[in-house]
């Protein structure tokens, strides 16, 4: 089967066929480092790992890009103070790019924790400043951009006045867009409510800034993609990721860039992530309706009655389809936890199993192997593929029972499939057992057993657990806060 891909500019599958074949470009909008990344990123950047490891498995030499955004940019209402990067330094008094360097760092942490790939390049805004200023000397050049009182704005009318399509990928009209559009950003410096700054004159009290042609001021949103992707991955590339809210008006913005700037479509497939919920309900600080990857992770949260290993969270995003919103809840966890075990359970059956040779088997592998990668080749459909990989459990279990044969080649062909999928393509990773946390689960099972005899003044018990426990170098210690135990 060959591979499929849903275009978002399209709204339709398409066989995918790479600008040079066997290779892929594939360029993933990165966070804006100015706070700790958030469980919807981690979603969307997940969801692109997949997809990288699923090219790479399928043959391809994958070049993967995925920027980090370090550069302060001015939020709609054109207030400086408004300006993420400006607010976080204030807030925790240091300066721009130590801010920058702190959440990096916490990015790279949490996605190492789900074993997510790095990327083959990983560019910066504030890296490309050069290339930012070029790109919009050569929009101005081409008519489709003009300087403002220090600032640098795109030519929305113009661009459509010339026979191209700003809206194409949102799907949105011209008109619609000039009469829903406030001009807030451009704070009357603009020709047209909908055009977007290429550049923005920085006031006094910016604290991010550059010297350009046109004063010293800092690069609009958009443009930094633009600028890093065409000069890693050339004019048009393959494949241009991101989140579902990227799609209007930062995707829109770079084909409208691409498109004026170099006459081409810049990208091939636009793919997009959808949404991640929790309880049936939008993630937002506001509501309260929010965590972390690692409050998730330790168990530090009000919504989970445990913690969750980053393998089973992964696991747990994967069973739903990068397109689909994925809704996590407490059942939702459980669950996901319990199957990943029966996964993982099955691949050590599968390697204690004995070959037979001279008893055919009702399980037809290659039929098997065939449907798990029709699911990969059907965009990347992973909740499918994790549907296959439970077809083999029970046929492993089945084994395992001896209501199953497989012969010695078959034995080995699905052992080398397995692997592949579970931990290539998925990305999973086996949870090692940790004593210390068994000992720590043990002991606690033992101060509650010793409280409940205190409570019905059983003191014999009591005493004997204490005593018991200390001749084996546990000492328990009784305090307000209850017990605790210390390790002599």
């Amino acid at each position: 089967m060959q591979l499929k891909i849903y275009n978002s500019l399209t709204s339709e599958k398409e066989i995918f066929k790479p600008i040079l074949e066997g290779n892929v470009g594939m360029y993933v909008c990165g966070p804006t480092v100015y706070s700790n990344v958030h469980l919807g990123n981690v979603r969307t950047f997940l969801s692109f790992d997949f997809i990288y490891r699923s090219l790479t498995h399928l043959g391809y030499k994958v070049r993967y890009v995925r920027n980090i955004t370090d550069a302060g940019h001015l939020t709609d209402d054109g207030d400086v103070n408004n300006d993420r990067f400006v607010k976080q330094t204030r807030l925790e008094k240091l300066e721009p790019m130590e801010i920058v360097q702190k959440y990096t760092v916490d990015f790279h942490k949490v996605l190492d924790m789900f074993n997510l790939l790095p990327p083959n390049i990983e560019p910066t805004a504030t890296g490309h400043i050069v290339e930012q200023i070029e790109l919009t000397q050569k929009l101005i050049e081409k008519g489709f951009a003009y300087e403002s009182n220090g600032s640098v704005y795109f030519d929305v009318l113009e661009y459509n006045r010339r026979g191209l399509n700003y809206g194409e990928l949102s799907k949105r009209n011209i008109e619609e867009l000039f009469a829903n559009t406030r001009d807030l950003d451009g704070q009357g410096e603009k020709k047209n409510p909908p055009d977007f700054a290429l550049w923005k004159k920085a006031s006094p009290a910016h604290i991010m800034r550059w010297n350009s042609p046109w004063g010293e001021g800092f690069p609009g949103w958009h443009l930094e993609c633009t600028a890093m992707s065409t000069k890693y991955l050339g004019e048009t590339f393959d494949i241009h990721g991101g989140g579902m809210d990227l799609k209007f008006p930062h995707h829109e913005c770079e084909i409208a860039q691409g498109k004026a700037c170099n006459d081409i479509a810049p990208v091939n497939y636009w793919m997009h992530a959808n949404m991640l919920t929790m309880n049936s309900q939008r993630m937002s600080k506001s509501t309260g309706n929010y965590i972390l990857p690692m409050q998730l992770m330790t168990g530090e949260n009000d919504f989970f009655e445990k913690p969750f290993h980053p393998s089973i969270v992964r696991f747990c995003f994967l069973q739903a389809h990068y397109r689909s919103v994925l809704d996590i809840s407490n059942d939702a966890m459980l669950a996901s936890e319990k199957g990943f075990i029966r996964l993982m359970e099955a691949v050590k059956v599968l390697n204690s199993i004995t070959p037979n040779d001279e008893k055919q088997s009702d399980f037809n592998l290659e039929e098997w192997k065939n449907k798990a990668y029709d699911a990969l080749n059907d965009d990347f459909n992973s909740p499918v593929l994790i549907a296959q990989l439970f077809e083999a459990v029970k046929y492993i279990f089945a084994l395992n029972d001896a209501k199953e044969t497989i012969s010695t080649k078959d034995l080995e062909d699905l052992k080398a499939t397995l692997h592949a999928l579970i931990f290539d393509v998925l990305g999973l990773q086996a949870i090692e057992e940790n004593n210390n946390e068994k000992l720590d689960q043990t002991l606690q099972v033992l101060i509650e057993l010793r409280n409940q005899a205190r409570k019905s003044k059983n003191f014999d018990l009591s005493d004997q657990i204490r005593d018991k426990l200390l001749a084996e170098g546990i000492e328990l210690k009784d305090g307000r806060d209850g017990t605790t135990y210390v390790l002599n």
